[in-house]
Order: C-alpha cells, then sequence, then structure tokens
C-alpha cells in the first residue's frame, strides 16, 4: 500500500511540474551553496517569470521580472558560475565578510537590446539585475518585479515618521479599498522563513530613481518598480533582492545586500573612522546642577567638547543654527557662536568635529559645500532636507568623500542599501523615526519594530541614549517632546538601544552632566567599539515585543536587549562565548522599582564571573532593557 501511494504522489507531482514547463518554453534553475534555497525561472509567454523555493517549498509564487515595458523577453541562452571568497569591510558589524554564491546568466533579447539577467543565489538570499546593452539615448526603461505570496503571509514595512505598518496578512490587502504605501525594507512572515524584500547597489546604477512599491490587485503581487532615462548604451540596474532567514533577527545581520554592492571605491579608507558622537540639539534649554544653561553658544560647545575628550567620545555634532544665513559661496555665521574658537578648541582635545546642513536654508552649490567644510576642519556633515533627490544624493556621498569628510543623511533619506561598503564615508543615515519631539511615532513598541524592520537596510542614525528621562519628560528641554510626559523608557533600555541599532556613528543626544552622574552606566556606551565589530547576531527577538543583541571585538562581548511595556525576562543563552574559558561580566539592569512611565532612571549594576553554558536570565521593566559587558579573563 505505502509504494502505491507513494507512486501515486509522484505521478502527481511529475504531472505538475509537467504542467508547469509546457507552459513555459525554457526552465533554468540555480540553486545557494547550500541547496536549501532555489530559483527557477523560466519563459512565459513573452516575459520571464521567477519562482523562490526554501527546503523545497515556495516562499515566493511564479512572477514576472522584465526591464522594457511591453516589450517581449526571448531567452536565447545561460551560463552559470560560482564564487567563495571573503572580504574586509571598512567597518561594520562583522570584520570579515564571506562572499559565497551560485549564479545564474540569462541571455535575453528585448526586441533590438541584448540583456543579460543575473541571478545570484546566496545560503540566505538572493539578488536579480539586469544589464542591457544597445540602448538608444533618450529611451525609458523601468526595471519591474513582482512578488507573489500566499495571502496568509503577514507584512511589515517602514512608514516615515510614523510606527512601522503590520502585521497586515496579504489577504487585507486584497480586500482593501486602501493600499497603505509600500516601503522597503519589506518583512515577510511566512509559515516557515522570513524574507524581506528590498534592493542594493542603486548607487552603481546611474538614472535610476528610488524604488516604488506597491500591491497590484489585478496581478495579485506586491510589485516593484524603478525608472530610468538612458543617457549611455550600457545600462546596469540596481539588484533586486530577497533575504530569506528562519530567524527575523537574522534579516539585520544577513550581509546579502553589502555583498551585492559595488565594492569600496575610496583608495586609502584609513580617514574614515566609525564612532560615538555628542550631539547638541536636544540638550538646548537643559540647566546644569551650577546653574549653567546649554544653547548655541561657545561656551557650551567647549562643556561638549571637555566632557567627550574626558570620556574618549571621538566626535562632537554641532547641529542648525551654528550660521545664520547662506547665499552663493558664503556662509554667515551666527553671532552667538565663535565658532573658531570652537574649532581650535576641539583640536587641542583631539576632538573631531561634525556640522549640520540644512539644505533649504540656501544654495551654497554643493561643489563648494564640501570643499568649505574640509577648509574649516571638519570630520564630516550631517546633511538635512535633500529629499528623495537619487543623483544629488548620489553625488553628495561621492563629493564628501573626495573632502574626506565622513556624511550622516537625515529627514527622509535615500536608501541607498550596501552603499557603506562602496563608499564607507556613508557613516549612517536617519532612515527611521528619530526625533525625540514626536514622541508619538517613538513607543518601546516601534522602536522594536524599527529594529527589525527599518535596520535591515542598512545603518540608521536614531539618537538614542537619553539619561535625564524624568526632566525630558517635563519638558525642561527647548526640544524635547511636544507632548510632556510622553517618553516611555528607561536609562537601562536607552543605553542598550545605542547597541542593538547598528551604526557608523551612534549619536549620544544628552548633556555631558546626566552622563557624569550616572557614570558607571555610561559605561556601557563609552566602551562600546562602535563600527569596529567582529561579529553580531541577533540572540533573540519578536516583533514589537522584545529584542537582544550581541556584537563581539576580540574577546569581548556586548549584549543589549530590550522588551515592550509589557516587560517580561529573556533567558539568554551564553553559548557564543568560548568553551573552556572564564569571562569577567558587568550586568547593567533595571531594578524591581523601575518603570518606563513612573521610574524610568532607576538602575542596578552587579558584576561576576561566566562561562559558555550558562544562562542569564534578563530581568526587564516594562519599556525597559538590559545590558552585559563581557570580557574574558586573561
Amino acid at each position: 500500500m505505502y509504494k502505491m501511494i507513494n507512486i501515486e504522489l509522484r505521478l502527481i507531482l511529475f504531472f505538475f511540474m509537467l504542467f508547469n514547463v509546457a507552459n513555459a518554453q525554457s526552465l533554468f534553475i540555480v540553486s545557494s551553496p547550500d541547496g536549501n534555497l532555489q530559483v527557477q525561472l523560466s519563459e512565459v509567454g513573452e516575459a520571464v517569470n521567477y519562482q523562490v523555493f526554501w527546503n523545497g517549498e515556495a516562499v515566493v509564487n511564479s512572477s514576472e521580472i522584465s526591464i522594457l515595458p511591453s516589450t517581449a523577453s526571448k531567452i536565447q541562452g545561460s551560463a552559470t558560475s560560482t564564487k567563495n571568497e571573503t572580504w574586509k569591510p571598512v567597518w561594520g558589524q562583522f570584520s570579515e565578510i564571506t562572499d559565497h554564491y551560485n549564479e545564474l546568466t540569462l541571455d535575453i533579447a528585448l526586441g533590438e537590446v541584448s540583456a543579460k539577467l543575473i541571478a545570484r543565489v546566496y545560503d540566505h538570499g538572493l539578488g536579480f539585475r539586469y544589464e542591457l546593452m544597445g540602448l538608444k539615448a533618450g529611451a525609458e526603461v523601468t526595471l519591474y518585479c513582482e512578488y507573489k505570496l500566499d495571502g496568509n503571509d503577514i507584512l511589515y514595512f517602514p512608514s516615515g515618521e510614523n510606527p512601522p505598518v503590520g502585521p497586515l496578512a496579504i489577504n487585507e490587502l486584497v480586500t482593501s479599498d486602501e493600499t497603505p504605501k509600500l516601503r522597503m525594507p519589506i518583512v515577510v512572515e511566512t509559515k516557515k522563513p522570513y524574507l524581506s524584500i528590498l534592493e542594493s547597489d542603486l548607487f552603481s546604477a546611474p538614472g535610476f530613481d528610488v524604488i516604488s512599491l506597491s500591491y497590484d490587485q489585478n496581478r495579485s503581487a506586491i510589485v516593484s518598480s524603478n525608472t530610468a532615462q538612458v543617457t549611455e548604451e550600457k545600462l546596469v540596474t540596481p539588484w533586486r533582492v530577497i533575504l530569506v532567514n528562519d530567524q527575523i533577527g537574522d534579516l539585520v545581520t544577513n550581509t546579502v545586500t553589502l555583498n551585492l554592492a559595488a565594492p569600496n571605491q575610496i583608495e586609502d579608507p584609513s580617514w574614515i573612522k566609525p564612532g560615538k558622537t555628542l550631539w547638541d540639539w536636544r540638550v538646548h534649554g537643559y540647566t546644569a546642577s551650577d546653574g549653567f544653561t546649554y544653547g548655541i553658544n561657545t561656551e557650551s560647545y567647549l562643556r561638549f567638547i571637555d566632557f567627550a575628550a574626558e570620556m574618549d567620545i571621538e566626535y562632537f555634532l554641532i547641529d542648525d543654527s551654528w550660521y545664520d544665513k547662506v547665499t552663493p559661496g558664503k556662509f554667515e555665521l551666527s553671532e552667538k557662536l565663535d565658532l573658531q574658537k570652537v574649532i581650535t578648541y576641539a583640536a587641542e582635545k583631539d576632538v573631531e568635529l561634525m556640522l549640520y546642513y540644512d539644505r533649504r536654508h540656501g544654495e551654497y552649490g554643493d561643489e563648494k559645500l564640501f570643499e568649505y567644510y574640509k577648509s574649516l576642519g571638519m570630520k564630516g556633515i550631517k546633511y538635512g532636507f535633500m529629499g528623495q533627490n537619487v543623483p544629488f544624493s548620489r553625488d553628495a556621498i561621492a563629493s564628501s568623500a573626495e573632502s574626506e569628510l565622513l556624511i550622516d543623511f537625515h529627514d527622509s533619506p535615500v536608501p541607498f542599501t550596501g552603499v557603506e561598503r562602496t563608499l564607507p564615508n556613508a557613516i549612517t543615515k536617519e532612515y527611521c523615526h528619530a526625533q525625540q519631539d514626536s514622541r508619538k511615532a517613538f513607543t518601546p513598541e516601534t522602536f522594536i519594530k524599527m529594529a527589525l524592520i527599518n535596520a535591515i537596510q542598512g545603518p540608521l542614525d536614531m539618537n538614542n541614549g537619553n539619561f535625564d528621562l524624568s526632566g525630558i519628560n517635563r519638558g525642561d528641554r527647548e526640544k524635547g517632546p511636544k507632548i510632556t510626559n510622553s517618553y516611555i523608557s528607561t536609562v537601562v533600555s536607552e543605553a542598550a538601544r545605542t547597541l542593538i541599532i547598528h551604526s557608523g556613528l551612534v549619536c549620544i543626544p544628552d548633556a555631558p552632566e546626566e552622563y557624569r552622574e550616572k557614570a558607571d552606566l555610561f559605561e556601557f556606551i563609552q566602551k562600546q567599539p562602535v563600527g569596529k565589530w567582529d561579529e553580531s547576531m541577533i540572540l533573540d527577538a519578536k516583533m514589537g515585543e522584545y529584542i537582544s543583541t550581541a556584537r563581539r571585538q576580540g574577546d569581548s562581548w556586548f549584549v543589549g536587549s530590550v522588551h515592550d511595556q509589557q516587560g517580561g525576562t529573556l533567558d539568554i543563552a551564553l553559548d557564543f562565548l568560548q568553551p573552556g574559558k572564564e569571562y569577567q561580566i558587568t550586568y547593567y539592569e533595571d531594578t524591581d522599582a523601575t518603570h518606563g512611565e513612573t521610574n524610568p532612571e532607576a538602575y542596578q549594576i552587579r558584576s561576576g564571573q561566566v562561562k559558555n553554558g550558562d544562562v542569564v536570565h534578563a530581568k526587564m521593566a516594562p519599556g525597559g532593557g538590559h545590558c552585559m559587558w563581557i570580557r574574558m579573563v586573561e
């Protein structure tokens, strides 16, 4: 009986495959090096379709991918290749990354245009890219890609300055009269793995605009498109990327988008140094115990520099209003501030400076802007309000690199995923909600969602690390929350967030006096080797509820965890420690009395010894957190 059932199942599978192949003129298959992820491409009618399988089960159903609208695609040949190498990023979550993939290249005729469709498959993700030859100048091309998912699959995606959207089932999109605006990266929760839909290496595809995402009711698919005007005979598209992981947190440390990005273009990147920075903007109006009130003035900035030098913080970032007016070729500096005195003092203290620039304030001219910042001795620029302008933003990154300036994009920047590999001076960006004055969009739950959604596309400038939570909630700052008592967090959670969110520039926003007052807790932030990690992993995570992140440099580990407003305990297994070695550990913890709304600044610190195999019961208050600094005993 068993043999008869097995034969019947094989016959059903045979006729199922025969039906699909019969409707396709060609079928091409490429698998990941470990064989778990498989992509099938076929010519269906006049289009090329793809399908994605994970451990033998379809996770993306047959979906179209094309480059020239309304032009028939004819597959004329194919080639395969493989690669297994390692490379070292200038900075990042890992000190070494393995680039191991199998690749299928299809030669495609698109009328008179010849194209190559490249499908590159890794163990935990894949990318599609077109290369075209024979285009006419002025022609318009559209990179179009469908994602046909199961109706029960659950979506999450960013929503600008609002909380991320989700959970939202595909079936809800089908029945909805109003489809919410989709943004990348989309996180998809399927019955088995988690997926993320995004792109990589837009930087290397001149002419293409920002990816547009929507749900097409007629096609029953999420669709993405980028349009470009052809300027040269040869055209290369961005990579369409699908990440695949069994655990949602692994999407955040997935290296496929970095591997797909173009290699480092800066010949000598030794001047690019990730690190931490103090920031003045959210401290304005804060009055210290000695009666001094911070503002936009020389004395305030000297205090920041003193603290940065004392605590080995690499940078001090001066935000808006250091100038009064911008005219072509000239900055009119604020009379409140002796900028040259600040520059000289910072140099004496060995603290690097970064300056903000708001493009709305005037057309200084980018060809002069970066040269001017360099002439001032600045280490970087925080660039605001450049909008979704891809060529402008691309030129700004390249121009800042020529002037050896780090660049931090703010205010809804272009999501150049992978650009930190190509031009590693692109140190971070505010592709998230990071505005303290609009707390309606920033709860503990929203933070966790952003850490599991927005962070997939690359480093984020989120400005975590406030310690004066009571004062901020009272409204003691000029630029605090617009609604008082709306900031729900604990000081330990704030410290943990600085580790959880990956960035080449960790911007800490509070007053030096607040960090000095809690110097024993600030130690967790101070000791972090930001951007110089050998290894990073998400130990445990659940969307909107909790996340626990571990990062290693050498023999030292930093672990940060946060919880939602329910609070709770995570059992953290220290299996990542070397067996047979003893470690000293410092715990930075909420207390039994800590609460994210009513008692946010209560914390405790204790120390001990741990080893591989131990389990830490990390108890967190409502809206709270837990931190560990673990180092090997010599």
